[in-house]
């Protein structure tokens, strides 16, 4: 299965590379920058993700995404931050949020 995911990555890469390097404005920017002296490279960096379809029909969820909205990652576990952690970002000099309540020891 990772093969097939990796090879339908790899063409949506091939795809967006393609039309990316055939619009007419990419084109006309590159060659304002060339006028100006310097060679434009661009980079993009994109996450592909792979959702199950029955798992996105069982929770009713769209599976195409929503122009101009941008995928959040799911929360992971709450992690709460104990003393020696503390003492260790301190001696880092990185400070930490005030410590709460509930600090584990």
């Amino acid at each position: 299965m990772d093969s097939v995911m990796n090879q339908l990555a790899r063409e949506l890469a091939e795809i967006i590379s393609t039309v990316v390097a055939d619009d007419a404005r990419v084109e006309a920017c590159r060659e304002k920058a060339r006028a100006a002296g310097f060679d434009m490279r661009v980079a993009l960096d994109a996450a592909v993700t792979f959702v199950p379809l029955n798992a996105a029909g069982a929770a009713g969820q769209a599976l195409v995404p929503v122009s101009g909205v941008k995928a959040v990652p799911a929360p992971g576990p709450h992690i709460e931050m104990t003393a020696n952690d503390r003492r260790f970002l301190k001696s880092l000099r990185i400070s930490a949020d005030e410590a709460t309540e509930k600090e584990v020891e």
